[in-house]
């Protein structure tokens, strides 16, 4: 008996050491190393450092912040070029509009609350705004008065449609269609972000009462459903979209510089946006939105889609919580089996991608991105935004590759594929 006991002592305790190996086995820090100590070829990273460079040297861009991380392990973290047009010199821990890569970040919170059971992802977002009841599709348009006419959607807006950018809403000023252009245009949506003295529940509810492109679920339509899903976490978790996504994801992930509106210390650090003039780089003017966001304005609007700014390294922890199946900083952000379904199809045939499809956050490569090659390996889940930045992570390969960049118009860049490229064809083990 007595030898029976301490068998069952062994085994529980042999459990136990056994779970917290498979916890252990992620990664819960990112520390510098040499790439040969994370199956990577000294060589070929160089290479990638000699790219951004030529990049550079040929004026296709005027700077730029490349990140490496293999199994944790940070082999590549430099930075290129220079941060405006007074020829600042670019700093690693550099401070980065980073657009739609705010999506995935919403989309996380929206499925932290969903853990919680607080909601279905199929349930009707005017569930929780009844101003979205109802819908309308746009049928007819006349350019001369921008009067339009409607008929009545085949079915509410999901959740899940509003993840996958299938509700049919549009991106105001950036949309592809000139109609819906004029119609966000004229009901005075904002799009991206703005210095101006508006919330994003204002801006939400104008847009509930506008037609869609098509009827929900029928196709991909890249729009302004993260801002909506960011008016929704605040109405659901009770708390200002900001707060809840800095108690949630960044203060136990450790990203220390990723905000909406920067605080008064950290606005030296934000990276100008720039464009060619005469083959020389300025920075950009305001147009439809002010480069000045994230230093000045109202702050009081908090975009879903768009409008946080971070950086590489704070990122790349946003993304190794993903390839340890939501666990970082010994800290649980989503559970595996919630990851899982994240990173499935979601949106069937609506994808043209050719070798990816759309999950819950991300663009996902399948075993048609594999053939192309230098996308990655099956599951690398990947995004930009509109200021040209870009991630990927391959779960894998436990990859991830950030470059942050801050330009606008055409330039001649090529430094976004060749880096994804050469970022896989530098394994070595």
């Amino acid at each position: 008996m007595k030898q029976l006991k301490l068998h069952m002592i062994f085994l529980i305790l042999s459990t136990g050491l056994m779970a917290q190996n498979t916890i252990g086995t992620y990664p819960q820090s990112l520390t510098y190393s040499s790439p040969t100590e994370a199956g990577m070829s000294d060589d070929r990273i160089g290479l990638i450092s000699s790219m951004i460079k030529q990049q550079i040297e040929s004026n296709h861009i005027p700077g730029a912040v490349a990140l490496i991380v293999r199994n944790g392990h940070i082999v590549l973290h430099e930075a290129y070029g220079n941060s405006g047009e007074d020829s600042s010199e670019m700093q690693r821990d550099d401070i980065f509009r980073i657009a739609s890569q705010t999506k995935a970040i919403t989309s996380t919170a929206v499925m932290i609350l969903w853990e919680r059971g607080l909601f279905r992802l199929d349930d009707p977002i005017s569930k929780f705004i009844p101003a979205f009841k109802n819908p309308q599709v746009l049928k007819g348009f006349t350019y001369r008065d921008t009067s339009y006419t409607t008929e009545p959607a085949s079915r509410e807006i999901t959740i899940r449609d509003l993840l996958t950018h299938q509700a049919g809403l549009g991106y105001g000023v950036i949309d592809g269609d000139e109609r819906m252009k004029l119609i966000y245009q004229k009901a005075g949506i904002t799009d991206l972000f703005t210095t101006e003295d508006i919330t994003i529940e204002e801006s939400v509810l104008k847009l509930a009462k506008l037609p869609l492109h098509h009827h929900p679920g029928e196709k991909f339509t890249y729009s302004e459903g993260l801002d909506v899903l960011g008016y929704f976490i605040e109405i659901v978790s009770g708390k200002p979209f900001d707060v809840f996504l800095k108690e949630e994801i960044f203060t136990p992930l450790g990203m220390e510089d990723t905000y909406f509106y920067l605080p008064d210390n950290k606005q030296d650090r934000l990276v100008e946006v720039q464009h060619k003039v005469n083959d020389k780089w300025e920075n950009y003017p305001t147009t439809f939105y002010d480069p000045a966001y994230p230093k000045r304005g109202a702050k009081k609007f908090f975009s879903g889609g768009a409008g946080l700014s971070s950086t590489a390294l704070d990122y790349a922890k946003f993304l190794q919580m993903y390839l340890n199946e939501g666990r970082f900083n010994g800290k649980r952000i989503l559970s595996r089996t919630t990851i899982e379904s994240m990173m499935s199809n979601q949106i069937s045939d609506h994808w043209g991608d050719g070798g990816s499809f759309y999950g819950l956050a991300f663009g996902v490569v399948d075993q048609n991105g594999v053939a192309q090659a230098g996308r990655g390996g099956i599951g690398t889940f990947d995004w930009g935004g509109y200021f040209n930045t870009q991630y990927f992570a391959d779960p894998e390969e436990n990859i991830i590759g950030v470059l942050m960049k801050q330009t606008q118009g055409s330039t001649g860049d090529e430094s976004s594929w060749k880096f994804r490229q050469m970022v896989f064809a530098a394994v070595d083990d």
